[in-house]
């Protein structure tokens, strides 16, 4: 493993206004082509964190697809963030994984029944991880920081990087800074998470508080609570270093998930 060059985007969406939002984050990302590997957006990045689902779905394969795609070609980076999907008379809080080759998705598993998320969208069964530019990559949505067993999954180390996209309000921000870095410690693994900021269209204020942290859990980059730009490189080669010197991931339990 070399060195990845991850870009953290955390931004204060416009209500329920994807083409707003596309328009604004093109312009923003635009000056990073040949500068960054991965840019993460937040959760439901076109829109912000709304239930009114069947005003502002996209169908599979749609706008917000094709442009991520565009983006990605344009930028020579991978970008990943999640956007509310219409897909089979269902609808899914669905990460979009936009490289130059190709496009793939994860529909978030955890949905989040204090916000009645439940109520309106369909869990995803299926979860992976994907290598780009010598990294492990494993990709996750917001409430799926709160089950260890499902970031982990299995004991073999699949991924060198854990990802969340987040819509984390600020009330429980303390609990988002502690499970950042406590996904870090257990999975031997960095971890990455970009929250959003400003308040969304209820009024909820989100405190953003997005951060890379190293396989030991230490900071990397911590945001405040400001839109904000940030690229971090992780060390792939001390990594490996350290999970070859330190194997408590061979010790690690074995089970089998229920789907």
């Amino acid at each position: 493993m070399g060195k990845l060059r991850v870009t953290l985007a955390q931004q204060a969406p416009v209500w329920s206004d994807p083409a707003a939002n596309r328009a604004r984050l093109e312009a923003l990302l635009s000056p990073l082509a040949g500068k960054t590997d991965l840019i993460v957006l937040p959760e439901t990045f076109t829109t912000g964190f709304t239930m009114a689902v069947e005003s502002v779905a996209e169908p599979a394969g749609g706008p917000t697809v094709r442009w991520l795609q565009s983006l990605s070609r344009t930028l020579d980076a991978a970008v990943t963030g999640s956007v509310i999907t219409s897909e089979g008379g269902k609808y899914y809080n669905r990460l979009l994984w936009a490289t130059p080759e190709g496009m793939r998705h994860y529909d978030k598993r955890h949905l989040f029944r204090f916000g009645h998320e439940n109520d309106h969208f369909t869990a995803g069964r299926r979860v992976w991880s994907a290598e780009w530019r010598g990294m492990r990559i494993c990709p996750l949505v917001c409430y799926d920081l709160r089950f260890p067993v499902f970031s982990r999954r299995r004991p073999d180390l699949d991924y060198d990087l854990l990802l969340y996209v987040a819509n984390w309000p600020a009330v429980r921000v303390y609990p988002w800074q502690q499970l950042l870095k406590a996904r870090a410690i257990e999975n031997q693994a960095f971890v990455v998470g970009v929250n959003r900021v400003g308040s969304d269209g209820h009024g909820v204020p989100y405190s953003g508080d997005s951060a890379a942290h190293d396989f030991l859990g230490q900071p990397l980059v911590e945001l405040d609570d400001q839109p904000a730009l940030r690229t971090v490189e992780l060390d792939g080669a001390a990594l490996r270093a350290f999970r070859d010197k330190f194997q408590a991931h061979l010790d690690a339990d074995r089970f089998t998930l229920e789907w």
